[in-house]
């Protein structure tokens, strides 16, 4: 018998043997699994679309990147005005001259967002709606959604629910004017208020009112071109801001370039006692 031919013959079966034992020997020893070839397609397939979006982004000539790099900006510059500092165009001349109508005011958000509170002095922006406007004045969504995005960049005017004023009285303060010297006053100190638009005086309106907690006081620079809280004395809120509806502080004049500069808070209100400590604070205020 010839076994020679016999185990040859056997070698050259093209057939694997049945049994435990089936299946290659180079496929025993390196432990490769039925499924990795499929494994093997989908880490191509993702591949494959990781340098497709590559190629999206970086391909389709000038026009796309440059469209693709102005869209980054302008998220980028949403996302900066919405939790850190936000450009706010100036629309009248109720702050002058401390402000110029078309200045671009940086306001910070952050100024009063870990615990700190508006100071008296301090140029804040605010919500008016129900203690300057009673109400959300009615606007188109498209428009409303145009404008805002362009307001939040500085491009357009703000909503006309908001609101730039300096702060003159805080929580528990008596505001009052005028002295007999004409000059405002806080916790019964006068304040010289050399931020005033030149030729106005404090106020041509006598008001003495003592500002509840957790609300504002608010004035116009060019107190004889501004709509502020005097003028809201009657209305629901007595014409106080509550601080919650405050958006942040205007710290600085970023455009134009001429007038870049940092807004800094005035000497005026230093002398200014605590509510209550002050030699006028007692009696009765009325508006």
């Amino acid at each position: 018998m010839d076994t020679d031919a016999q185990l040859s013959e056997r070698d050259r079966s093209p057939e694997p043997a049945e049994g435990e034992e089936q299946g290659s020997r180079s496929a025993r020893i390196s432990g490769d699994s039925p499924d990795e070839p499929a494994e093997r397609a989908a880490g191509r397939s993702e591949r494959l679309s990781f340098a497709a979006v590559g190629q999206w982004l970086t391909g389709g000539g000038p026009l796309r990147r440059a469209g693709l790099l102005l869209t980054a900006c302008m998220i980028f510059l949403l996302l900066v005005s919405s939790y850190l500092v936000q450009p706010f165009l100036i629309p009248s001349r109720s702050m002058e001259n401390t402000f110029q109508v078309g200045d671009r005011v940086l306001v910070n958000k952050l100024a009063y967002r870990f615990g700190g509170e508006p100071r008296r002095g301090d140029v804040v922006v605010f919500d008016g709606t129900d203690s300057f406007i009673q109400g959300r004045p009615p606007e188109n969504p498209v428009a409303a959604l145009v404008r805002e995005g362009a307001s939040a960049v500085g491009l357009m005017r703000p909503a006309e629910t908001d609101y730039i004023k300096r702060v003159v009285g805080v929580g528990g303060d008596r505001v009052r004017c005028c002295d007999q010297r004409g000059r405002l006053e806080v916790n019964g100190r006068p304040v010289i208020e050399d931020y005033l638009h030149p030729g106005d005086t404090p106020s041509e309106v006598p008001f003495d009112i003592v500002v509840p907690e957790g609300k504002l006081w608010v004035m116009g620079d060019h107190r004889s071109d501004s709509r502020d809280s005097r003028d809201h004395l009657g209305e629901p809120g007595g014409g106080t801001v509550p601080v919650d509806r405050v958006i942040g502080r205007a710290d600085w004049i970023g455009w134009p370039l001429g007038r870049m500069t940092s807004v800094k808070r005035p000497e005026a209100f230093a002398r200014v006692p605590e509510p209550g400590q002050g030699p006028g604070h007692g009696g009765s205020p009325h508006g």
